[in-house]
C-alpha cells in the first residue's frame, strides 16, 4: 500500500490548489448574482467558515492519526455501515473529478478552441491526471511546490495589470444584500473550498511527515486560498461592476480581456486561462488519487496502481456525458453538487462524532486510537 511521506510545505500547497480549484473563474459569478457588490463579504464569510470546517474535520482525523479517512469511517461505524459510507465517498470524489474535466473542456472549446472535439479534449486531460496518479503523492506534491511559484507570478502580474482600470465605485453601496442571502452564498464558498476539502483526509494525517505542522499548515492554506478568490472576486467588482460580473459566465476571464497598460500590454487572458488550468489540474488529480486509493481500501487491493486506468475510463465517460451543455453545469453546480457536498461533507462526519462519543470507551482501547485525545 502507498508508503510516501509528503513534508508539510508540500501538504500546504496542495490545501492551496486545492481551496483555489475552479473557484477561481466561477466564484466571482456565482456571489455576484446574489448578492451584488456585497460579494466580497459573503466571500469573507465563507473563508471564516472554512477555517471551521477544517477544525472539525481535522479534529475528527486525529482520533485515529494512522489511518485514512475510509479506515476511520469502518472504526467508529462498523465494516458495513462505514464501507457504505465510504463507497459514497468514492463515488463522489470520482463524480466532482469528472465535473472538473467537463468543466475545463467546456471553457476551453468555448473560449479558445471551438473546433475541437470535446472527447479528445476529455481524453487527453483524463490521461495526464492518470499518469499524476501513478506516480504517487510525492510526485504530486512536488510538482505543485514548482507550479505554486509560477502561479502567484502570473496572479501579482494579473492584479497589477488590472490595477490601473479599479473603480472604487463599483463597491457602494455597502450592505444591501439581505443577511440571509450573503450566509447562503458563503456556504456555497465554504462548500467547494473547504467541505469538499474531505477528500484530503485520504492523506492527512496518515501520509504526511509531520502532523502537528501540517494541521498548521491546513489552516494557512486554506486562508491562502480563500485570500485569492477574495482577490479575484473584488477585482471583478471594482474593474466589471456586479451586475457585469453576475452575467458573465467566466467574469475573471472576461476581466483579464479588459487588461490595457499604455495601449501595449493588451488581451493577455491567457494568464487567467493558465492560472486555472494549473489550480484545476491538481484538485482534479486529487479528487482522482484520493478516490482511486478509498476503493483499493475498499476492495483490499494493495498495489492503488491497477485502479487508475479503469477508473479513468469512468470519470472518462462521466465527464462527457455529465453536461450536454452548461445550463446543466449551473444546475449541477447549484443543486446537486451543494447537496452531495452537504451529505457526505457534513451530514456523515457528524454522525461520526455522534456515534464515536457514543462508543467512546470501546474506542479508546483500539490500538489504532490516538493516546494523546
Amino acid at each position: 500500500m502507498q508508503t510516501d511521506k509528503i513534508t508539510p510545505f508540500q501538504f500546504l500547497v496542495l490545501v492551496i490548489f486545492f481551496t483555489i480549484g475552479s473557484s477561481i473563474l466561477y466564484i466571482p459569478s456565482t456571489l455576484t448574482t446574489a448578492v451584488k457588490q456585497d460579494a466580497w463579504i459573503a466571500a469573507i464569510i465563507g473563508n471564516l467558515l472554512g477555517l471551521l470546517v477544517v477544525w472539525f474535520f481535522t479534529t475528527i482525523s486525529l482520533w485515529f492519526p494512522k489511518l485514512t479517512y475510509t479506515e476511520v469511517n469502518e472504526k467508529i461505524f462498523g465494516k458495513l455501515i462505514g464501507k457504505l459510507i465510504s463507497i459514497l465517498f468514492v463515488l463522489m470524489a470520482f463524480l466532482y473529478a469528472s465535473a472538473l474535466i467537463a468543466q475545463s473542456s467546456i471553457f476551453l472549446i468555448t473560449q479558445m478552441y471551438p473546433k475541437t472535439p470535446i472527447t479528445f479534449i476529455n481524453l487527453l486531460m483524463v490521461l495526464i491526471v492518470i499518469l499524476a496518479v501513478r506516480l504517487g503523492i510525492q510526485t504530486i506534491a512536488r510538482s505543485a511546490e514548482i507550479f505554486l511559484f509560477f502561479f502567484f507570478l502570473l496572479f501579482m502580474i494579473l492584479v497589477v495589470s488590472i490595477s490601473p482600470q479599479i473603480q472604487f465605485a463599483n463597491l457602494e453601496p455597502f450592505f444591501q444584500a439581505h443577511i440571509t442571502s450573503i450566509l447562503n452564498s458563503s456556504f456555497k464558498v465554504t462548500a467547494v473550498s473547504s467541505i469538499n476539502a474531505i477528500v484530503l483526509f485520504m492523506i492527512f494525517p496518515s501520509f504526511v511527515s509531520d502532523i502537528k505542522k501540517c494541521r498548521k499548515n491546513f489552516y494557512i492554506g486554506t486562508l491562502i486560498g480563500g485570500a485569492v478568490i477574495f482577490t479575484i472576486t473584488m477585482l471583478c467588482i471594482f474593474v466589471l461592476g456586479s451586475n457585469t460580473t453576475a452575467h458573465q459566465v467566466y467574469p475573471s476571464y472576461t476581466l483579464a480581456k479588459v487588461i490595457n497598460v499604455g495601449d501595449f500590454i493588451t488581451r493577455i487572458e491567457g494568464l487567467m486561462a493558465l492560472l486555472w488550468t494549473l489550480a484545476l489540474f491538481f484538485k482534479v488529480t486529487l479528487y482522482f488519487y484520493t478516490g482511486v486509493l478509498a476503493l483499493s481500501k475498499l476492495l483490499n487491493i494493495k498495489e492503488y496502481r491497477v485502479l487508475t486506468f479503469p477508473a479513468g475510463a469512468i470519470i472518462l465517460v462521466f465527464s462527457i456525458i455529465i453536461f450536454p451543455n452548461i445550463l446543466y453545469q449551473y444546475k449541477f453546480d447549484e443543486e446537486i453538487a451543494i447537496a452531495i457536498t452537504f451529505v457526505i461533507g457534513l451530514i456523515f462526519p457528524l454522525l461520526a462524532t455522534i456515534v464515536f462519543q457514543l462508543r467512546k470507551k470501546k474506542l479508546k482501547k483500539d490500538p489504532d486510537y490516538a493516546k494523546s485525545n
